[in-house]
């Protein structure tokens, strides 16, 4: 069973930085896809970034691209999400998500991942 362990996030003003931080404990066969969704109340997850650890192919949401970067450190098991130039739309709670598949074409549903991080909110204000 493969354990996500968040850190990071927080509230800043618009045009700010942030970066989060996912570290995954345990053993987890073909470590395909792992992403960041954000939510916010009373709307589904939705997908801001994927990175395909073994084909290094990273993936982001029209919302976030030029903005927000994922990356991997394979010697500290731990991907990131930098967050640049925020803006308050950005605002939620932020999820790492694990799953056993390829990433293009389905990372971004939630669904398909079997192992979440406990999420962290990133607050950005006006």
């Amino acid at each position: 069973q493969v354990q996500l362990v968040q850190s990071g996030g927080g509230s800043v003003q618009a045009g700010g930085s942030l970066r989060l931080s996912c570290s995954q404990s345990g053993w987890m066969e073909n470590r395909n896809c792992m992403a960041w969704f954000r939510q916010v109340p009373g709307k589904e997850r939705e997908g801001v970034a994927a990175i395909s650890p073994q084909a290094r192919s990273v993936y982001y949401a029209d919302s976030v691209k030029g903005r927000f970067t994922i990356s991997q450190d394979f010697d500290r098991n731990t991907i990131y999400l930098q967050l640049n130039s925020l803006k308050p739309e950005d605002s939620g709670m932020y999820f790492c998500a694990a799953g056993q598949f390829i990433c293009a074409g389905l990372w971004r549903s939630a669904s398909n991942y079997a192992s979440w991080g406990q999420g962290t909110q990133v607050t950005v204000s006006s």
